[in-house]
């Protein structure tokens, strides 16, 4: 049971780190991705309100990271997503990136019913005792409360979008699925096809009719987690569907693997992480998300 303090916190007031014996959201990295690199990119916070906020979903108070300039309202909105590492420091730093240049970010804790993904040490602990369990209804519903905070809190929901990465990509792609009000969806190296199971009903791949956002999927040629004729089904599957889904891309970096934005990672690649960043800023303003 939430002790009184908590139980009291308003959406837009900090987390009591006592309380949540959790990694403080945003600071540092998973264990199993360590160490970091050296290029790991590092945006401030100037001029920026930045930081932990929560918020209900469910009856379940959810932490997430946030950043937008200080002081403005009727700001676009960018959901981003977390990869399987939770929300670390390479998405606080997205979040950031986001907000410098005028959107109000806020990345929500989706694992923070399961556990603390940062300290697991191995990415197969990590996925089959935590992100296994995560069901892509509760991650939905988070999703639309989040959405709901960012308008409580200087957001404006005509102009939303969501981004997500690996795990998350996935996420955004159900996501422009399922919530109306989403605009454009950025999807980097989600997973658009696979098994289904109870937490898993479905995969991006049996829903493109559904679709109410057009997404950008960014994906690495050498990528072996997600296999090229899963991309290509997609593709054909876009080309055929309503309007919504026909202004779909996806976008394959021929000598990429996974995990290529993550510049904290020895799979960054710089010029394909900077071109799909380029791409994505244009395809959130092209859909009115800016």
């Amino acid at each position: 049971m939430l002790t009184p303090d908590v139980d009291s916190l308003i959406p837009h007031v900090p987390f009591d780190r006592r309380t949540f014996l959790k990694a403080a959201l945003g600071s540092g990295f998973a264990a199993c991705v360590l160490p970091v690199s050296a290029q790991t990119i590092h945006t401030d916070s100037a001029g920026l309100d930045a930081g932990e906020v929560g918020f209900r979903s469910g009856g379940d108070l959810i932490p997430a990271y946030h950043a937008q300039p200080a002081g403005k309202t009727h700001l676009p909105v960018v959901i981003v997503i977390h990869e399987i590492f939770g929300v670390h420091e390479h998405i606080a730093d997205v979040c950031r990136r986001f907000a410098k240049l005028g959107y109000l970010a806020i990345a929500p804790n989706l694992f923070s019913r399961e556990g603390d993904p940062m300290a697991y040490p191995t990415m197969q602990q990590l996925n089959d005792q935590l992100v296994s369990k995560v069901s892509d209804e509760t991650v939905m519903a988070d999703l639309d409360a989040a959405v709901q905070w960012a308008g409580e809190h200087g957001g404006d929901l005509r102009r939303l979008g969501v981004v997500g990465y690996c795990w998350g990509g996935r996420e955004a792609w159900l996501f422009a699925e399922r919530n109306p009000r989403v605009k454009a969806a950025v999807a980097w190296y989600g997973r658009v096809a696979g098994s289904h199971g109870a937490a898993t009903p479905a995969n991006p791949i049996d829903r493109v009719a559904d679709l109410h956002a057009p997404v950008l999927g960014f994906y690495g040629g050498q990528d072996t987690s997600i296999p090229q004729d899963t991309l290509e089904q997609m593709k054909a599957l876009i080309a055929q569907g309503p309007a919504v889904a026909r202004g779909s891309q996806i976008v394959v970096y021929g000598d990429a693997g996974h995990a290529f934005f993550a510049d904290y990672r020895p799979s960054y690649r710089k010029a394909d992480a900077e071109d799909s960043w380029r791409r994505a800023l244009a395809w959130l303003k092209e859909h009115g998300v800016a």
